[in-house]
């Protein structure tokens, strides 16, 4: 009886020496550093990144179509001559080429006044058609020297209005050649060129993959390297259905409204086109998203220890991954030393 007395005193206490042990073993852990950040939730946008050059919305190249003598106008708004970087309006005239020769063989004021006694002609002989006091035919031949008469007149306006040349549309100087004042020119020389970029659009290449994806009317955000402090937004306007064989692109355009003229003709731009935005979300670093097979996990810590989390996962961008499950408001996340850890790691947490 007494050997089985001591037999058991003696497992007794290798097993609580064991126990002990197992406990230092526990205690002894080192903790791993880390950092973490309180989860809350954001938003967060699948885009598609693209790029190209802005071109204005309006752009022409006027010419002198007559020769006369270059005479450069005034700009109203500066009182100076017209020069390069000048807005000008629809209409307003900008050079003036003279040429006396020129406007009296045009003769306008003689076919002003044969329009009228045209005119007055015509009206005349349809009061005596109305009374029987003279013939269809005769009425006809008034009314086809009155058509004439007027055609007559409208031309000499045309070729009048090429001594003023002008701008159709709002816009900014942006060529110029340079001309002497007071001397003649010839016909066919360019007087200045005019674009109207306060609207604008990016012609863009893009992946075959998103054809079905992109809809007309999607928001695209602009930077550029020359702005970088400023973001300029455009929506799509154009998809062409076709897909180039060689690149496995396809073409698009973006126009884009620019009312401080903060974008230049010819810069080259970057654009995400936002295909899809979620708010109230959780999104984390991608590089935070640690794999084992098919398993998607994270660190999370509770009190001093780290707990594996494994997620499942949703948007993605550049850097950035949602997370659909897995994570809740609070949690606190670890974002440095999480290499090395594993479930049930101790921890200290670091700032």
């Amino acid at each position: 009886m007494k050997t089985k007395n001591i037999i058991f005193l003696l497992a007794s206490s290798i097993i609580v020496a064991s126990c002990g042990n197992s406990e230092d073993n526990q205690t002894n852990e080192p903790e791993i550093p880390v950092s973490v950040v309180t989860v809350t939730p954001t938003s967060i946008e699948k885009v598609i990144n693209t790029n190209g050059t802005v071109f204005p919305m309006q752009k022409a190249e006027f010419k002198s179509e007559i020769s006369g003598i270059y005479k450069l106008n005034t700009n109203p708004r500066t009182g100076n001559k017209y020069k390069l970087g000048d807005k000008v309006k629809a209409g307003e005239p900008i050079v003036t080429l003279d040429d006396p020769e020129y406007e009296n063989s045009i003769a306008i004021e003689s076919k002003k006044l044969n329009l009228d006694i045209a005119q007055q002609e015509f009206t005349k002989q349809q009061s005596l058609y109305e009374k029987g006091g003279v013939t269809q035919r005769e009425l006809r031949n008034a009314e086809v020297s009155f058509t004439n008469a007027k055609y007559d007149f409208e031309n000499s306006k045309i070729k009048l209005a090429k001594m003023k040349i002008s701008s159709p549309f709002d816009g900014v100087i942006v060529e110029q050649p340079y001309y002497t004042q007071n001397v003649r020119i010839a016909a066919g020389l360019p007087i200045f060129t005019v674009m109207e970029y306060d609207q604008m659009y990016i012609e863009v290449s893009l992946p075959e993959k998103y054809v079905s994806d992109l809809k007309s009317g999607m928001k695209a955000r602009l930077t550029s390297y020359n702005i970088q402090k400023d973001t300029l937004w455009g929506t799509v306007s154009d998809l062409s259905p076709a897909i180039s064989s060689e690149t496995r692109t396809f073409k698009g355009r973006i126009d884009v409204s620019n009312p401080d003229l903060r974008l230049k003709p010819g810069m080259f731009v970057n654009a995400d086109i936002i295909l899809l935005k979620k708010e109230n979300t959780f999104v984390v670093s991608k590089d935070l998203v640690m794999r084992n097979n098919d398993v998607k996990y994270l660190f999370i810590v509770d009190k001093t220890i780290a707990r594996q989390r494994e997620v499942t996962t949703g948007i993605e961008n550049g850097n950035n991954v949602e997370i659909l499950t897995g994570l809740s408001k609070d949690d606190r996340l670890v974002v440095k030393g999480f290499e090395t850890l594993k479930d049930n790691s101790k921890v200290k947490v670091i700032r």
